[in-house]
């Protein structure tokens, strides 16, 4: 009787040990990448934070600059349990800004974090920007054929409304 609960509380002891040793592998291996906002358009900031990457890294895109990663303080124990360490929560945060000329689609970030290196496809996407302001002066606008069709309906809308109004005109006097 005394062997097998000796057996079971060793068990207990193996299993707790076992399960808690890869969390604690995995606490310097940057584990998960998060922008935001998701959707952004050239010359926005985007906020990266890095889970697992206690000490700081550097981020890096082909949409923006290598932008540094420093380490969140956490007021209290936050992610780390009873493991103590230097006030850190283990995640990493940095704010990033997208080149003007950055063309839009979906971007992947990589992440340099405590000699580990890690990307995620597809992290956000660029949108293309407003042209605001320009008016009709922009050579990306109408074609000299989409004004003169446009200026064909404008004038036949024109007629129309005369030789409807012309004919109202014509009924009240009968």
């Amino acid at each position: 009787m005394r062997n097998t609960r000796a057996l079971a509380v060793a068990g207990a002891a193996v299993a707790a040990l076992g399960l808690s040793a890869p969390a604690a592998v995995a606490w310097d291996t940057p584990s998960n990448i998060t922008a935001l906002p998701s959707v952004i358009a050239p010359g926005g900031q985007l906020t990266i934070t890095v889970d697992g990457c206690r000490g700081g890294g550097t981020a890096t895109s082909n949409a923006f600059s290598p932008t540094r990663l420093s380490p969140v303080s956490g007021g209290g124990k936050g992610n780390e349990g009873d493991r103590g360490g230097a006030g850190s929560s283990g995640t990493a945060r940095g704010t990033a800004t997208i080149n003007n000329n950055a063309r839009p689609g979906s971007y992947d970030i990589t992440v340099d974090c405590n000699g580990r290196r890690m990307t995620k496809p597809q992290a956000f996407t660029v949108i293309g920007g407003v042209r605001g302001g320009i008016g009709g002066s922009s050579t990306t606008g109408a074609t000299p054929t989409d004004m003169a069709i446009g200026g064909g309906l404008v004038a036949a809308a024109v007629v129309g409304g005369g030789v409807f109004w012309m004919r109202r005109r014509a009924e009240r006097r009968i």
